[in-house]
């Protein structure tokens, strides 16, 4: 019996108009329309400006300072669900509350668990997002999940630049793994910064496991949020005598300072996403676009195809 391919339709969360906009252009489809109507004491509620009877639904949204934008995405899940759509998939390119998959001290909550469930008790019948803070958070959903991988979109650039002596760096311990895993496109060494924190966003200490001397550090991470730990290990790295030292990170949080902290540290740039809008302009960050990964992944799930081919690092 051949395959049955029902109407496609995308949809954007007000979160991530930008993205979406550049990942329907580049799926070559137009995203549907969504009104969010708000009452006054700032409760939303979405609708769609058409029929879903019947489509396979993707909805667009990060769920990046969580509350609303997690909000309005059950929400538009849930109205989709209740509209008799046929195969609901959000597409959540930073996935929040991601930071909390473990409890590491008693009488704490897992919100990455809690969020998943959220998301399947809504009505999703898949996820799609990219570089999870932690890989084991994909256990947490008894949906299909696509876990696509940045690397794709910053290897060939960082190979655009020609760093003759390229050494790459982890800002952390917990990071290494994702460090080795970037190096080897490159054949590249790594090197770690050792820190140590008083509480959640403060650095006590720092120290560098490895000679950085007279190379070109790219530091590797999947989220800079106030940028301290990344301009701390910066300015340790040429201190040590790094030749110059660069940032690749997938999701821009960049909370509080964060612009100022980057703008003012030793990085030569910042390599980050547009999985999360940026809220000014900086001379040091660049962004590389995720819109045709995710178009070329839509287009693939909605046809049953396999996502391998989107894991080849050229």
């Amino acid at each position: 019996m051949p395959l049955q391919f029902n109407p496609v339709k995308l949809f954007a969360g007000s979160g991530t108009k930008e993205l979406a906009h550049k990942i329907a252009e580049s799926y070559g489809k137009p995203l549907g329309g969504v009104t969010l109507s708000r009452f006054s004491d700032g409760e939303f509620q979405p609708a769609y400006d058409e029929s879903v009877r019947g489509c396979d639904v993707f909805l667009i949204q990060s769920t990046y300072q969580p509350s609303d934008n997690l909000m309005e995405l059950l929400l538009m899940i849930d109205a989709a669900k209740r509209a008799s759509a046929h195969y609901i998939t959000a597409i959540v390119p930073y996935y929040g509350l991601a930071r909390q998959d473990r409890k590491d001290r008693p009488r704490q909550a897992i919100g990455a668990k809690l969020v998943a469930d959220l998301l399947k008790t809504a009505g999703i019948h898949r996820i799609m997002t990219m570089d999870l803070h932690a890989a084991q958070i994909q256990g947490f959903f008894d949906v299909p999940m696509d876990h696509l991988d940045a690397s794709i979109i910053f290897v060939p650039y960082i190979k655009s630049l020609g760093l003759t002596n390229l050494t790459i760096a982890s800002p952390d311990m917990g990071g290494s793994y994702r460090a080795r895993t970037f190096a080897k496109f490159f054949n590249a060494e790594v090197v770690i910064c050792d820190k140590r924190r008083k509480r959640a966003n403060e650095i006590e200490s720092m120290s560098i496991i490895g000679d950085v001397t007279g190379m070109d550090i790219v530091l590797i991470d999947d989220i800079i949020d106030t940028a301290g730990t990344l301009a701390k290990a910066a300015a340790l790295i040429m201190e040590k005598g790094a030749r110059s030292v660069r940032a690749v990170c997938t999701h821009p949080v960049l909370s509080g300072n964060a612009y100022d902290t980057v703008e003012n540290s030793m990085l030569t740039e910042l390599i980050v996403t547009d999985t999360i809008p940026l809220k000014q302009v900086s001379s040091k960050i660049r962004v590389l676009s995720t819109a045709e990964l995710f178009a070329k992944a839509i287009a693939i799930a909605n046809e049953h195809g396999s996502l391998s081919e989107l894991f080849k690092v050229e």
